[in-house]
């Protein structure tokens, strides 16, 4: 039987609206997966001491202060500093369209806007971490 995907959800900085946080990870537990939530207002290197110990495959992480280059640029560059670049990064929330693309390039595996059905980040999840292996 093949091992449960493992998924940290975080809320990184001072937005302490939490909704979309919490409405990812029920659908991610509720399609199978191991979903550790961070709770909010988690500094970066929280985050990736979060993912390392528990063995995550894939940090999730959710913004809607603006602060996303910052956050997802430390957090990328954190895992990368501690060896763990394997661990797949993606994000959801307020973000800009046009903000995207630097997203990916700086090593994001996906973004996903406001209103993106839960069924197509369990689906893009699912495929990311079995090529990741």
């Amino acid at each position: 039987m093949p091992d449960k995907i493992r998924v940290v959800i975080a809320k990184p900085g001072l937005d302490g609206h939490d909704r979309g946080a919490k409405v990812i990870a029920r659908a991610l537990r509720d399609a199978g997966m191991e979903v550790i939530y961070t709770g909010l207002r988690q500094t970066p290197e929280q985050i990736v001491a979060t993912a390392i110990q528990e063995d995550a495959d894939a940090v999730g992480i959710s913004i809607l202060s603006g602060a996303h280059h910052f956050y997802f640029e430390k957090v990328i560059g954190l895992l990368k500093e501690k060896g763990a670049e394997d661990i797949i990064v993606f994000g959801g929330g307020v973000i800009p369209e046009e903000d995207v693309p630097d997203l990916i390039n700086m090593g994001a595996g996906a973004v996903f806007g406001p209103g993106t059905p839960t069924g197509t980040t369990i689906e893009w999840l699912k495929e990311a971490v079995e090529t990741n292996k």
